[in-house]
């Protein structure tokens, strides 16, 4: 966490290139190297505050601004009209959780301890979740192709909101499950104990500050999107589905390998689960509530990301379903990571 505070050096030097109309390739550069430490803060600020607010609400905090820099990035995007680069950063987030950091965490971990170990309740739990939410982004898709084409316009946007509905209460259900029904499946027996860095005041201030600053940088990470894309020749497609997901959840992903270089797979694979959930469960159907206030944004998904998410929980579910992990697992799912990649890199 210490190395990415270098990088806020960037949050001036885009503000001041954005000024002075520097190439729009350069003005996304610097924006998204300054979200990275940024979307950091706000995590650790997060943690902080969980020492004085006690564990349940502690939880519901990290859970609440666990995506948060995507969240206010895909705001933009709406605003902008760039549903396409939304969408895409929904799938590219669960993708890339599931695939890029579990894999990563399994892999350095592995390399360091022959077999690592997590609970395979809290799997089984996880991925029954992950599973029935992709089935809900993929069925408003399928339900397209069973319409007659004059019929799509006035029907599939009313879908979406109710999925968007059904997914919002699911959400709210399951933190009611892992914070008070069956709290003990996911209670972790940590050996080290740690207090706060922070007080609570310092805290909350830097919550807020990180937050406003997000919000400036990702207004010019967006406004930048289009032009970048046309300069370099990349598809908004691989921007919204690659490289915006990690620029977002650059932070989060670190405290994952972390994590698992710890021997703490639990944590690792909680948050790379966990943090999928809650972009299907939570941030999704909050983009269709506010996309109603500016153009209302369907989540009818192409088929390639359909496949895409279908294929990364389908693997993610087979490689921890034993509760244990090792290091060629880790590359088993790198290795569909960067076959999904490629693929969209060619779109």
């Amino acid at each position: 966490m210490k190395i990415l505070r270098y990088l806020l050096i960037f949050v001036p030097i885009s503000v001041i290139a954005e000024f002075i109309d520097l190439p729009a390739t350069l003005i996304f550069i610097f924006s998204a190297l300054a979200i990275v430490p940024l979307a950091g803060l706000m995590g650790e600020a997060t943690e902080e505050i969980t020492f004085y607010s006690g564990p349940r609400t502690g939880g519901f905090l990290n859970a609440t601004f666990g995506n948060a820099t995507e969240l206010i990035i895909s705001f933009f995007a709406l605003k902008a009209g760039l549903f396409d680069i939304v969408k895409a950063s929904i799938a590219g987030s669960v993708i890339g959780n599931i695939l890029l950091v579990l894999g990563a965490s399994m892999l350095c971990g592995g390399i360091k301890y022959k077999t690592q170990h997590f609970s395979k309740k809290v799997v089984d739990v996880s991925s029954s979740m992950l599973l029935l939410a992709v089935i809900g982004l993929c069925i408003p898709a399928i339900f397209t192709h069973t319409l007659k084409p004059e019929l799509l316009n006035t029907q599939y946007e009313k879908l979406s909101i109710e999925v968007a509905v059904i997914m919002f209460l699911i959400y709210f259900l399951s933190l009611f499950f892992s914070f008070y029904t069956h709290k003990d499946i996911y209670s972790i027996n940590h050996t080290e104990e740690s207090t706060a860095k922070w007080s609570l005041k310092r805290a909350v201030t830097v919550l807020i500050a990180a937050t406003v600053f997000i919000g400036f940088e990702s207004e010019i990470l967006v406004g930048a999107v289009e032009p970048m894309t046309k300069a370099v020749g990349l598809s908004q497609f691989f921007v919204g589905i690659i490289l915006i997901p990690i620029i977002g959840n650059a932070a989060e992903h670190s405290t994952a390998v972390v994590m698992a270089l710890k021997n703490k797979m639990d944590v690792a694979v909680e948050i790379a689960i966990g943090s999928s959930l809650q972009i299907i469960l939570f941030v999704t159907p909050v983009l269709v509530f506010i996309s109603l206030l500016f153009t209302p944004m369907s989540i009818i998904f192409n088929e390639f990301e359909l496949i895409s998410l279908v294929v990364a929980v389908l693997i993610a579910n087979r490689v921890s379903n034993d509760g244990e992990s090792n290091w060629l697992e880790g590359v088993q799912l790198l290795a569909v990571y960067l076959i999904i990649a490629f693929s969209f890199l060619v779109l």
